[in-house]
């Protein structure tokens, strides 16, 4: 390609310093550059099937997209000096104002470097473009043979799930809702709505951690306070988190609310306000399997739960 710019943004995040509506934004500032291309990141967010079914299509078909990056040439245009500048102090004090209430995280490090220096260990780098899937599943290739049930294990939440996620959030249009659920796990929630429930907490008590429970709460803290929560507490849904899904944590909630759609609510609110990567499709999918059974099936009829699957204490103490 000749006498061409190429940018690209590898996510939406990075475009915030450019204040105002990306869709006015943006094609103004590529007309500005003289871009020929924008390239970007895809979320399928607001525009399913299951992973049984989806992996083996997956992996058939990663010989042929799971590839080295090409080599990129030096550029043969320089960008024309743009008259932009940003009033970085208004800016940050603005975010600032508005996160007021969540704790600033300190364990974990921004950027590109540091991201590929400990993607195994956090993967909330994913959600905000500082480093791309395809360039983890690269580098845990080639450690295969080292630990290959680990590898493949990583692959199949980085890879799998995470497809599986972003599949029914695109073709979901009510994707953090009960009518996104299936007719059967609608039907059961419903039909044990009003059931007796051992507690009611308002959404003010969970967000402080106050239950009965010392071991939930020490789960939502740690979400508060760290952006994060340990895998098998959140049990959210995949790839950012490198788990299976949100099952205790989330569970509970549908336990200590009036109804699933309060519970629901509820945990999508506290996800998307204090987990590092919340607005994802993981947490979606993650809190609607949880609550709403999506992507699992009908277990024993219990109360309040209905047929959405249950976790018993003894297996979280267990895994422990």
């Amino acid at each position: 390609m000749t006498n061409t710019t190429i940018i690209v943004f590898f996510s939406s995040h990075f475009l915030r310093w450019w204040q105002g509506e990306a869709v006015e934004t943006i094609p103004n500032f590529i007309k500005e550059c003289g871009a020929s291309l924008l390239v970007t990141d895809f979320s399928p967010l607001r525009e399913v099937r299951s992973a049984r079914t989806i992996r083996g299509k997956i992996n058939k078909l990663l010989p042929e997209y799971l590839i080295d990056f090409p080599k990129l040439g030096p550029p043969n245009r320089k960008w024309p000096t743009l008259n932009h500048s940003v009033d970085w102090e208004n800016l940050i004090t603005a975010v600032i104002r508005k996160g007021a209430e969540v704790p600033e995280l300190e364990w974990c490090e921004p950027g590109e470097h540091a991201a590929r220096e400990h993607f195994p260990v956090s993967l909330h780098t994913l959600h905000f473009g500082q480093i791309s899937v395809q360039r983890c599943a690269l580098e845990a290739r080639n450690v295969k043979k080292l630990c290959p049930k680990a590898v493949d294990t990583f692959l199949e939440e980085l890879i799998v799930r995470r497809e599986l996620a972003d599949n029914f959030c695109f073709y979901q249009p009510q994707y953090d809702s009960l009518q996104g659920a299936w007719e059967w796990a609608r039907k059961t929630l419903m039909d044990h709505a009003s059931d007796k429930r051992e507690h009611i907490y308002s959404r003010e008590q969970l967000e402080k951690a106050q239950t009965a429970d010392p071991l939930w709460n020490a789960s939502q803290l740690e979400m508060v306070h760290y952006g994060k929560m340990h895998g098998f507490m959140r049990q959210i849904s995949v790839s950012s988190w490198c788990t299976l899904s949100r099952m205790y944590w989330a569970k509970k909630i549908l336990e200590w609310t009036s109804g699933p759609e309060d519970a629901l609510a509820i945990s999508i609110y506290l996800n998307d306000k204090y987990e590092i990567d919340g607005r994802d499709p993981n947490g979606y999918v993650g809190c609607m399997w949880s609550i709403c059974g999506v992507h699992d099936q009908g277990w024993q009829e219990r109360p309040v739960f209905g047929k959405i699957r249950y976790m018993k204490l003894r297996r979280l103490q267990k895994k422990i």
